[in-house]
């Protein structure tokens, strides 16, 4: 092979290479599009979060949040899922989560001692996780003594 017909080989291989790269792209652009409708035949508009997300990853990003959040066949239902995203959103700390996960558990049923109760439970948590760290205790011990405590509570129960 001379390497003008080296060169020529690459060049036809890019050139595949980018119409692929194109023909995805269109094909992600109407995926994009579908998904903007899929979100306000769902939620009545599309939020601006959706809408500055980039538009190569919203189709999965809307599958996740639809199909995990928004599904109401998931194990946990959807007052736990929110009071759950409340309680993490409390620690990390996300003002628009707080807002959208206390909105969302209102929603499905949360009421304020519940939302109280998860935003204390994160901060019981929290508080927890410094003194175990901070003091280093031993993990092995501290699983041992938990399993203790668990087991002494279901004898207690039965």
């Amino acid at each position: 092979m001379t390497k003008a017909s080296g060169m020529l080989t690459m060049l036809a291989m890019a050139t595949g290479f980018a119409s692929l790269i194109v023909s995805n792209a269109v094909a992600e652009d109407s995926s994009a599009a579908a998904t903007y409708k899929d979100i306000e035949a769902t939620l009545g508009s599309v939020p601006s979060f959706f809408k500055q997300f980039p538009e190569t990853g919203i189709v999965g990003a809307w599958a996740e949040f639809k199909g995990f959040q928004l599904n109401p066949k998931t194990e946990l239902n959807g007052k736990t899922k929110e009071l759950v995203g409340l309680a993490v959103a409390a620690q990390i700390p996300c003002q628009y989560c707080i807002y959208f996960h206390t909105q969302a558990a209102k929603a499905n049923g949360a009421t304020d001692e519940e939302i109280r109760e998860a935003v204390a439970m994160s901060a019981t948590v929290r508080h927890w996780s410094t003194v175990l760290n901070g003091m280093q205790i031993d993990y092995p011990q501290f699983k041992q003594e938990v399993d203790t405590v668990m087991a002494a509570a279901k004898a207690k129960s039965q």
